[in-house]
């Protein structure tokens, strides 16, 4: 017999200032959830013109960035350099370490770039391994139609009624599926045993859980599912007004220390101060860090 998981919390992610002019609504790696392993943070951003994330590092964890609207520039102290437009994704493995620069496109019409990133702890034994990025545009997402076409899921990663991503584009893996439900739509998504799972509400309200024990959830929420169970349940009534989009995300948890300082997450408070060492001495990874400066970043200064 196959159970439904059951709803843990559902919390507001409140939207907050960070970076350089960019607005972010924060959820996982803020007092309401941490610890939920292997996820470290979820951030929901939105950066308008001359506002950005200029040269930073990173060491030990994965960042994925999925981009809503817009795009976004990055560039690297390795010479690697890319543009993620909407429904693209990059996936970043900072490893022993990186520094770059993520910036937004000034889009004619002056909208904002939209989008999430989702940061992923690294086993410890991988923590050092060396960086990579992958590119996923959004045409080489499979799509799964059910309910009568009523839902629709791009499967990123992991399996969805009968579509795969066939990718694996993290070390550590994870599942990432964006679902969009129609009025009188319903999805029943199985997941791997064990596994953390989250969906995050981007458009709408939808209603989660089943049927014993379900939640109403509006937008720019928050719903954590319990570890113990085969599938979660999410459905829009037949009467709504509109349909409801969110992202369902699980990982498999680790086995391990978390210790964060800023960008770097290693598994012992000695390991960070190394990070911060290592960076600041241009060593152990960071040798290229020293007078670099990304092009990109420069659009900051003026």
């Amino acid at each position: 017999m196959s159970t439904a998981r059951a709803i843990r919390q559902v919390f507001l992610a409140i939207e907050q200032a960070e970076g350089a002019g960019a607005r972010v609504r924060r959820s996982i790696g803020t007092p309401k959830l941490r610890n939920f392993s292997p996820f470290l943070m979820l951030d929901h951003f939105t950066i308008g013109k001359g506002a950005g994330f200029p040269d930073h590092p990173h060491r030990g964890q994965e960042t994925i960035t999925y981009l809503l609207s817009g795009g976004v520039d990055h560039e690297d102290f390795a010479g690697n350099k890319g543009t993620i437009g909407p429904g693209d994704l990059q996936f970043m493995t900072a490893g022993r370490g990186i520094m770059h620069a993520e910036m937004p496109h000034e889009n004619e019409d002056g909208s904002p770039n939209v989008g999430m990133q989702l940061w992923v702890d690294l086993p410890k034994e991988l923590k050092m391994c060396e960086p990579r990025y992958r590119d996923l545009r959004s045409s080489e997402i499979p799509v799964a139609q059910l309910d009568e076409g009523r839902v629709t899921v791009k499967v990123i990663s992991g399996q969805s009624h009968g579509i795969d991503s066939v990718r694996d584009l993290a070390y550590t893996p994870v599942w990432l599926l964006d679902v969009t439900i129609r009025p009188g739509g319903r999805i029943s998504q199985p997941l791997p045993k064990g596994w953390n799972t989250f969906a995050y509400t981007l458009e709408g309200d939808a209603v989660f859980g089943s049927s014993d024990s379900t939640q109403h959830v509006k937008q720019f929420h928050n719903v954590v599912f319990e570890q113990e169970g085969d599938f979660v349940e999410a459905s829009v009534p037949d009467n709504a007004e509109a349909g409801a989009r969110f992202i369902i995300v699980s990982g498999q948890p680790l086995d391990q220390k978390v210790v964060q300082y800023g960008p770097f997450v290693l598994n012992s408070q000695e390991e960070v101060y190394q990070a911060m060492v290592d960076f600041q001495s241009a060593a152990n990874g960071f040798e290229k860090s020293r007078n670099w400066q990304s092009e990109i970043g420069k659009r900051m200064a003026h």
